[in-house]
């Protein structure tokens, strides 16, 4: 099969499944046909990863609408694990969410029909090789998400869903206006939308200055409010707590980073234009005000899902920061970040659904003895906060280290420093929030998992330990990797 007979077939199954979800005659079955095609799109997902990440540095297939790259492989790779792992999850969740606005197998067709459509648009970002095409996908991410924010049907849902809707679609505005100035300066690039790809526009001459600069500007601007960056992070707590857990996961641990590779093939892109100092202000500014107004919630007693919330607005800052930086070491501490951050943050969310059907009162408060009355769930907010924290052996300790060491490799002494301290501060934050919803004086007071939900939790906090302890196995050589070199270089 060919790269784009691959892409079609990665895109054409959750497509399927959205369609066919529907004629299924009960809630079990929409149950069966969403897992089954889930695995054969996670399957085709990780064969084309593996054919990205294994090719020799600096290749690249292309065709009209696609480019498969390095990038396109780390983050291919996570889109379809976390995908696939919300899938799984998802079952679990809709036998004990109740009906919503629709009958137990409307309600299990509903959903699982803006699961693909939302799960395929993010397959296609990573690989879309048009500036113009990209924002179209970011745009129908947004409307598939919204309607999963607001799945449970609860006026605090209805809201959450609305304010991410309207907050993200005014970003998006603004990058779309940035795009039509770049496009008017980019006019002797190439003739239509073309000359929005990330290789004609890296290779245009005499782009001017200050209009690309303007454009480059309100793009990263507005994406900056689907990726979650401060201060236009306003949806991302009351999104990420009143949407489904498993859709909880994917907005943090797939769709925020994802979009962030859109951002960051536009700096790559343009920075020949431009040159390194203004792109890169702008991403390190992004990153530490993140830092800056994350880490206070960080302190405060939150409700697990929102605690979790706000730990992505942390992430999404230091990986900010790291492409910002922009040296090979930096980079790699971004490329194994989005990783590890996936994998712990996707964990957190699934052990949500536990949390909150033993004590439904941990959705307005936070948890609290969650150790004594429930080991397994335990377990799973163990992993993921130890590894959220930066606690070593977490790969995140070892990311951070590279990430910080890049921004004194590339001479931002200051913006390292003041980023360690941010991040040492939230390790205090997070450890605080752990300790007191395992060992508080909440203890005993949900009831206890079946030991078949028991093993389930206890199975995927231990195949998350052992993917994040791999993660750090590896860690080591990433930095002289082919993957680093390709995404440092911008082989798009």
């Amino acid at each position: 099969m060919t790269d784009r007979g691959l892409i079609i077939a990665i895109l054409a199954v959750p497509l399927f499944s959205a369609a066919a979800v529907g004629l299924m005659p009960s809630a079990r079955a929409a149950d069966r046909l969403n897992l089954v095609t889930s695995v054969l799109t996670a399957t085709l997902a990780s064969i084309l990863a593996a054919i990205a990440l294994l090719a020799a540095p600096g290749e690249a297939a292309r065709g009209n609408w696609y480019l498969i790259d390095a990038a396109s492989g780390v983050f291919l790779a996570l889109v379809a694990i976390i995908g696939l792992a919300s899938a799984i999850v998802s079952p679990a969740y809709l036998r004990h969410a109740g009906r919503g606005w629709l009958s137990s197998r409307r309600s299990h067709a509903a959903y699982y029909a803006a699961f693909n459509l939302f799960w395929a648009a993010l397959l296609a970002l990573p690989l879309v090789a048009n500036l113009a095409l990209a924002w179209v996908l970011i745009e129908a991410t947004t409307a598939a998400s919204a309607l999963l924010v607001a799945f449970s049907g609860k006026r605090s849902a209805l809201e959450a869903g609305w304010k991410y809707l309207v907050l993200t679609t005014l970003g998006l505005a603004i990058a779309l206006l940035g795009i039509v100035i770049l496009y008017v300066a980019a006019g002797e690039a190439g003739e239509g939308l073309p000359r929005l790809d990330w290789s004609v526009l890296a290779g245009a001459e005499a782009l001017p200055t200050q209009t690309t600069l303007v454009a480059f500007v309100l793009i990263t601007v507005g994406l900056a409010a689907k990726i979650g960056w401060a201060p236009v992070h306003n949806w991302l707590p009351d999104a990420h707590s009143e949407a489904p857990p498993p859709i909880s996961a994917m907005l943090s641990a797939a769709l925020l980073p994802t979009v962030l590779l859109i951002a960051w093939r536009s700096k790559l892109a343009l920075e020949p234009s431009l040159g390194s100092s203004a792109v890169q202000e702008l991403f390190v500014g992004f990153g530490l005000i993140s830092l800056v107004i994350a880490v206070p919630f960080l302190w405060r007693p939150l409700p697990w899902k929102r605690l979790l919330a706000y730990s992505s607005l942390e992430h999404m800052g230091i990986l900010a920061l790291g492409i910002g930086f922009g040296t090979p070491l930096a980079i790699a501490g971004v490329v194994l970040h989005v990783a590890g951050h996936g994998i712990a943050k996707a964990l957190g969310f699934y052990a949500a659904i536990p949390l909150l059907r033993q004590d439904p009162a941990a959705a307005e408060s936070p948890p609290s003895g969650v150790a004594r009355s429930n080991p397994a769930t335990a377990a799973a907010m163990t992993v993921s906060l130890v590894s959220l924290a930066g606690l070593p052996p977490s790969p995140l300790f070892v990311s951070e280290l590279m990430i910080l060491l890049g921004g004194m490799d590339a001479g931002l002494l200051g913006a390292s420093a003041l980023a360690a301290v941010l991040l040492a501060l939230g390790f205090i934050g997070l450890a605080h929030a752990l300790i007191e919803g395992l060992t508080g004086e909440g203890a005993g007071r949900g009831r206890r998992l079946s030991p078949r939900s028991a093993r389930t939790v206890s199975l995927l906090a231990g195949a998350a330990a052992v993917a994040l302890l791999a993660l750090t196995a590896v860690a080591y050589a990433l930095p002289d990797s082919g993957i680093v070199a390709a995404l440092v270089g911008g082989s798009s």
